[in-house]
């Protein structure tokens, strides 16, 4: 039986998880064309098939609506903002996803982004790379305060990473888990009092409704001139226009950004030295992208099973 891959780095560097596929007697259908499916390619390509192993890519009810075989879909990543959940329930089509794999990766991305901007290591690598060598003044990560927006397994993970820095910790989170922020000294916050005090601000937080533009022009000016933010969780939780304003007027110290509304990215950010953009790399490690495609094989194939397709 057909399982269409549309994720388009879906087994490119290890085959592992394809085998487990065919291994498990499923026919795989892989995305060829090494870029995100346009709408007319993805409605043909899913015709007849039982599974979709899904990465980012829009999967909307007009799609699924031509998609009359489909029973699983396995988003390959954590989000499922991008798949039309209602519309899906409505088919009766299972949506799996696999929360845990990337926690340890986009934390350690988070904590990486946070050194570079705080001693400039892109700005000062670009100038040397140009043959300009000018050392620049950057600032230490130890006893700053960290706001962490949204304490799910990421910024808990976050916040084991900063242990040894012995940073003040503030965050803010609907649904606190007391344990631990007793255990690591965390005190909650408003986001309000959360942007005034960080040095460092960084994002952890699903895209909904609620939370689109969640940082926008209030809580930039809320923010000290000299803190940076971060966001590696979902592109449009800060509202883009507003992020570069606060840049033009230097009412913020800097930004990272690994994830935008609109990729691949080809805007105005790509112009400030004190910007670093990555590619969408929070998962992108050869042992994280292993587990995360043998357990969304997992879930597809585990989901399948239930609805006695074998």
């Amino acid at each position: 039986m057909k399982i269409l891959v549309s994720s388009k780095s879906f087994g490119k560097e290890d085959s592992r998880a394809i085998k487990m596929l065919i291994d498990a007697g499923f026919e795989p259908v892989i995305n060829p064309y090494n870029k995100a499916l346009t709408q007319h390619e993805f409605s043909r390509m899913i015709q007849g098939a039982v599974g979709l192993i899904a990465g980012t890519e829009k999967i909307d009810r007009n799609l699924l609506k031509e998609a009359n075989n489909l029973k699983v879909i396995s988003r390959f990543g954590v989000g499922t903002d991008n798949i039309d959940l209602e519309a899906a329930k409505n088919k009766v089509i299972i949506v799996c996803n696999t929360p845990e794999a990337p926690t340890m990766a986009v934390a350690e991305l988070t904590l990486s982004l946070i050194l570079n901007l705080n001693r400039r290591i892109s700005e000062v690598d670009r100038n040397l790379h140009s043959g300009i060598w000018k050392p620049v003044m950057g600032t230490l990560l130890n006893g700053k305060t960290i706001g962490i927006i949204g304490l799910g397994r990421i910024g808990r993970e976050l916040v084991k990473l900063v242990e040894p820095f012995k940073l003040k910790l503030i965050a803010y989170d609907l649904f606190p888990d007391n344990d631990f922020i007793s255990k690591y000294n965390i005190k909650m916050s408003s986001i309000e009092n959360l942007l005034v005090e960080s040095d460092i601000i960084t994002l952890h937080l699903p895209l909904t409704s609620e939370t689109r533009h969640f940082i926008g022009k209030k809580e930039f000016s809320l923010m000290k001139r000299d803190s940076i933010i971060i966001n590696t969780a979902r592109g449009e939780l800060i509202d883009e226009n507003e992020l570069i304003n606060a840049l033009e007027n230097k009412s913020i110290g800097g930004a990272a950004i690994d994830v935008f509304g609109v990729e691949p990215y080809d805007g105005k950010l790509k112009e400030y030295n004190n910007v670093i953009l990555t590619p969408h790399i929070g998962s992108y490690t050869k042992e994280t992208r292993l587990k995360m495609e043998q357990e969304t094989v997992d879930n597809l194939i585990n989901a399948l099973s239930m609805e006695g397709i074998k």
